[in-house]
């Protein structure tokens, strides 16, 4: 098993691409079920979830063809099993968003439920609820979810109980085959989600309001395929900015979008970073200072997005004052926390918040990924801790980080892949 072995070095300068954005990837690569012609999609990042979501349509018959520069033909009129074993989407609950898209194509589909989750744990009964709102016929039997119906869906009044990404884009695009008009009511508002609905809109789909919390989808008979780039990563850019802030050095990510970043800017020029935006990049230039604490509260998009929380507490422990994380979107998301103390870090964890207390040097240590967004801030944590910290379980963070060494590589990072 691959660790990356890091060297506390100096700070970072220098210009790196962003990847496209794995968030947006996964479901457009699921929307390609209901074309009825080829679907090519473009700017796809270099990931293990993508490869997944691949390996999935390829078992359900699906014809991939990769072509140049991260980009696939996807034909889904090849489609011979509208199963998504187990095996598949135990790796990756995103495996989840291709039930919409069959049901709302086919009639019919068979979905493992994501790996480890209970059902009413987790809002996965919320694609279900919705589905059944459209006329599904949903069973749960032995960790498969059943759909059946009989005809095409309906559209129907939706109100999502909690704001879920993946629910949206589910039944955002079961209802772009339904027979009339649905409305998603508390529907997420991610960048993502928008990126989903304008993938579907170059399809032929009728749909408004995305990018608001009530979603208005008009059904039409069928969608056809075209060719669509996937959204820069804003996480991915905003991990990469805390670096340099974190690192006090000056970095321009090309490709970046600035205007949907607008809770993690704010926060990083609170820090003391100066911000330069221009029509395909983001500058970051801390001038050498230490950055200040900041406090934080996550929250679903247009907030704080949860996905930063990891970054921003190694942020904070490095940082000059005191301050306070609050994670409230999901639980058990301060796993880093322990690891990055054994680094030296100053932190205490009170329910859902983190209360840090900056430390001027981190020191290099052993330390163990436990999801994707915990080991990218490990990462960080170890490009300013003295020594070599070494980093296991790296498998999550290729869940989500195209090459992440090569790319801090270019910025004078002192970090390398190794075998176990």
């Amino acid at each position: 098993m691959d660790k990356l072995l890091i060297q506390g070095s100096a700070s970072l300068v220098g210009e790196i691409p962003v990847s496209g954005a794995k968030n947006s990837a996964l479901p457009i690569i699921a929307s390609s079920l209901l074309a009825e012609g080829p679907m090519v999609i473009g700017n796809l990042p270099h990931l293990q979830d993508v490869t997944t979501m691949i390996e999935l349509l390829g078992t359900m018959g699906v014809e991939v063809v990769m072509g140049e520069r991260m980009s696939m033909e996807i034909h889904s009129s090849t489609i011979k099993d509208l199963v998504a074993p187990y095996s598949l989407v135990k790796t990756m609950r995103a495996s989840i968003l291709v039930l919409g898209p069959m049901i709302a194509r086919h009639g019919k589909a068979k979905v493992s439920l994501p790996g480890g989750c209970a059902i009413g744990s987790r809002p996965v009964d919320l694609h279900l609820k919705g589905l059944e709102a459209m006329g599904a016929r949903i069973n749960v039997e032995d960790g498969y979810i059943y759909a059946e119906s009989d005809g095409r869906l309906k559209g129907a009044h939706i109100f999502m109980d909690t704001v879920t990404v993946t629910g949206t884009e589910n039944l955002l695009m079961a209802a772009t085959l339904a027979d009339g008009e649905t409305l998603i009511e508390n529907a997420a508002r991610e960048p993502e989600v928008v990126d989903l609905a304008e993938c579907l809109i170059a399809m032929g789909a009728k749909i408004e309001g995305h990018g608001t919390s009530a979603i208005r989808i008009k059904g039409v008979p069928t969608l056809k395929g075209c060719h669509y780039d996937v959204m820069p990563d804003r996480i991915e850019t905003g991990t990469y900015l805390v670096a340099a802030a974190l690192s006090r050095g000056k970095v321009t990510l090309k490709g970046a979008r600035a205007d949907i970043m607008d809770a993690v800017i704010a926060k990083l020029e609170e820090a003391g970073a100066t911000i330069s935006i221009q029509k395909d990049s983001i500058t970051l230039d801390m001038e050498g200072r230490r950055p200040k604490a900041v406090n934080v509260t996550t929250s679903p998009y247009p907030g704080f997005p949860t996905d930063m929380q990891a970054q921003f507490v190694v942020l904070n422990s490095l940082a000059e004052g005191s301050s306070t994380v609050v994670e409230t979107v999901f639980e058990n998301r301060f796993m880093h926390v322990n690891e990055l103390v054994r680094m030296g870090a100053n932190i205490r964890l009170e329910g859902n918040t983190a209360i840090i207390t900056g430390v001027e040097q981190l020191k290099a240590a052993p330390v163990m990924a436990t999801d994707l967004r915990a080991s990218a801030s490990l990462v960080i944590a170890g490009l300013k801790a003295e020594g070599e910290t070494l980093v296991d379980r790296i498998y999550h963070i290729d869940r989500g980080y195209e090459c992440i060494e090569e790319k801090l590589q270019l910025l004078g990072a002192k970090i390398k892949r190794v075998a176990s």
